[in-house]
């Protein structure tokens, strides 16, 4: 089929155009996933999906995007940084008594940031062109973004599962719009992790539990956002005081040496949910969840299973009365809750026990010369 605009010539304005409206790199892909799906179905019989079931529901359907918009020819892939300047990794996570919410989800949903741009590209094609059919997906739909992300040259699949770039690291978020144009493909960049494993050893429940695979079940990022239920109890101490999602495997990665920061004000951090006390966060009615949360990722975990995540992360927290009073405080509210305050009450009553008696030196003293004398039966 020929057509009256050059398309060498589009896909270059295309990626002016995205670079307008705020992304930092767009790529083109054709629809030609095949070579990912028994990776996928490998994962699905493995049940790594755990309770996403709607990541089984439409089976190969991720790897076909024409059977997302019949007819596709391109995906047009592209990234948007996210991370904001004053990130606070570290003074956070190190200090057990705060909440430390994924850096992605501290401000406004990207969700809606990226579909809209998406959007607004995807019009500036269809106008140029005169006719297209186009559809965008954040997340929105079964579509294997990171593969698509990866044909299309925005970076390769780093052991983490995550989509590297050279120059961005990982700290972006992805997008797509599906068209009926023909238009040339960019080509895809060479794997450069080498035998760096350094994801895979730091993940604090072994996750990632071969290169390039995650066992959703095991991941911080699951267990707290998409499951639905109780937190297994093997894996609350592991947690530790993330209550939104984990970064680590992206924290230790050596290419976010090289991470750029976000220059879109809907990713600064909303100071409420930038490292915030667990207490303070505990004490949220739902009413003031939801008008805190409102317009963020945060929001689709709902109440309930944030006073969840907050409730392990007190349990991990050093023994203070303020921690053990305001779990009491909640108690009796809902069952599953229940169930995390109880565990977290009993982890706080250990530590106080302990530290009861790290905190008689005198009594510690006599012991020892006790025992320096031989007179320990006496002590």
């Amino acid at each position: 089929m020929s057509y009256p605009f050059d398309l060498q010539q589009i896909a270059h304005q295309i990626k002016q155009w995205g670079r307008e409206l705020g992304f930092q790199q767009v790529g083109i892909c054709d629809t030609d996933l095949s070579a990912e799906e028994p990776k996928l179905q490998d994962w699905l019989e493995k049940q790594y999906h755990g309770e996403m079931d709607w990541m089984a529901r439409h089976g190969m359907m991720r790897a076909r995007p024409n059977e997302l918009l019949p007819g596709t020819l391109r995906v047009i892939s592209v990234r948007m940084n996210y991370l904001p300047a004053k990130a606070a990794f570290a003074s956070t996570l190190k200090n057990p008594q705060l909440g430390y919410v994924s850096r992605y989800a501290l401000g406004r949903d990207y969700h809606k940031v990226l579909r809209n741009r998406l959007k607004k590209l995807g019009e500036l094609i269809q106008a140029h062109c005169g006719e297209l059919n186009f559809r965008p997906f954040v997340d929105s739909a079964p579509i294997l973004e990171r593969p698509i992300a990866a044909k299309a040259g925005l970076g390769w699949t780093g052991k983490h599962s995550l989509i590297l770039n050279r120059e961005a690291g990982s700290w972006f978020f992805l997008g797509e719009l599906l068209i009926d144009l023909p238009l040339p493909v960019d080509q895809p960049q060479e794997e450069q992790c080498g035998r760096c494993v350094a994801c895979i050893t730091i993940c604090p429940t072994s996750a990632i539990v071969e290169p390039y695979v995650v066992d959703a079940r095991r991941c911080i990022s699951y267990l707290t956002i998409e499951l639905e239920g109780a937190i297994p109890e093997e894996f609350r101490p592991l947690i530790g005081n993330r209550i939104y999602g984990c970064d680590d495997c992206q924290l230790i990665c050596p290419w976010n040496r090289y991470g750029q920061l976000t220059d879109e004000d809907d990713f600064s951090p909303r100071a409420v949910l930038h490292a915030p006390p667990l207490v303070d966060l505990f004490k949220w009615d739902e009413a003031k969840f939801l008008r805190v949360t409102e317009g963020s990722a945060i929001r689709r975990i709902g109440h309930l299973r944030w006073l969840r995540n907050i409730a392990v992360a007190l349990g991990n927290a050093p023994w203070a009365e303020e921690n053990l009073a305001a779990l009491q405080m909640r108690s009796g509210e809902n069952a599953m809750l229940d169930e995390h305050i109880d565990w977290a009450i009993a982890q706080q009553l250990q530590r106080r026990a302990a530290q009861s008696v790290d905190v008689q030196p005198a009594k510690k003293q006599r012991l020892v010369r006790a025992v320096e004398k031989g007179l320990a039966r006496d002590a």
